[in-house]
């Protein structure tokens, strides 16, 4: 941890405990509480080129999901239960809970995203608003795979692959997986928009085979129980009610396959979007741009 770079001056550094395990997360900045959540393949890191903007009024919470980062790894099942959305979903909400937060806005983007979509579907009372970045719901990915969107998200059935296939593939060549998976989501194609210091932080898990399981574990509870929960929702015509925001980029997953405002808008009542000159990770390829439209959403009335 010493030797990574700090890219959060001044915030201070919480490890929270949870019935999940402790929590980590960055805080910083004054006003209501703002929860930031990131994606696979990276950590909290990937919203330090964002976090300046909204910090002056918000208090962030930049946090690591329950197996990445500096979180703890839940031992898992075999159903996966501690990895899924619903569960990460529910530690988040202990973790806000110990430093005080009840009701609080959300932003998720990729496997965040997922885990701020399904704590606003369970626990609609403890948010104030949403924005999920990059992402349509998990049951829509599954259902829509044909061979361009199969080709574009391979590391969906990869990771989901049992034990300990996937696992022993990427520690035999950890390094070279994360650069190869993150320079092809970029609108570049390159990882030229990635600030190296950010890069070594998500390059540390992927040298620490429990980390690898617990990101593969993410994964399988999306192919199974993720996916299960959010189809018996739709069945049930349940809807996100709150005021959300949905954000892509213009060469990102969430667009290639559907237009991703007209998908959220048959998940919630309320929902307005808008597409981002990035790929993938928006936070890091138009920070400025993904920074200026999550300050105005999250202040408007």
């Amino acid at each position: 941890m010493s030797d990574l770079a700090d890219l959060f001056p001044g915030y201070a550094s919480e490890w929270i405990d949870t019935s999940a395990g402790r929590v980590f997360a960055r805080v910083g900045g004054s006003g209501p509480p703002l929860l930031l959540l990131h994606g696979f393949s990276e950590t909290h890191v990937m919203w330090h080129r964002v976090a300046p903007a909204l910090a002056d009024r918000f208090t962030l919470i930049v946090a690591d999901l329950p197996g990445y980062g500096w979180s703890d790894m839940p031992d898992s099942d075999p159903e996966h239960t501690p990895y899924t959305k619903r569960a990460m979903a529910k530690t988040m909400i202990e973790a806000m809970e110990q430093l005080g937060h009840v009701h609080f806005a959300l932003a998720g983007h990729d496997r965040g995203g997922r885990v701020a979509y399904r704590l606003a579907l369970d626990h609609p009372g403890r948010l104030s608003k949403l924005a999920v970045l990059d992402i349509l719901p998990t049951y829509d990915y599954w259902e829509r795979i044909n061979r361009a969107y199969a080709l574009k998200i391979y590391h969906w059935a990869f990771l989901a692959q049992p034990a300990p296939l996937p696992e022993t593939l990427i520690a035999g060549a950890g390094e070279f997986f994360l650069k190869q998976k993150m320079a092809s989501q970029t609108k570049s194609k390159t990882l030229d928009a990635i600030d190296p210091r950010a890069l070594q932080h998500y390059l540390a898990p992927f040298r620490d085979p429990a980390r690898i399981h617990a990101m593969c574990e993410d994964y399988r509870a999306g192919a199974y129980a993720d996916y299960e929960i959010d189809k018996a929702d739709l069945g049930a015509g349940k809807k996100i009610t709150i005021l959300m925001l949905a954000l892509w980029g213009d060469a990102g997953i969430a667009r290639a396959a559907a237009t991703p405002l007209d998908t959220w808008g048959k998940r919630a009542t309320n929902v307005r979007g808008a597409p981002v000159d990035s790929g993938h990770f928006l936070t890091e390829e138009a920070p400025s741009e993904t920074a200026r439209l999550l300050r105005e959403f999250f202040l408007s009335e």
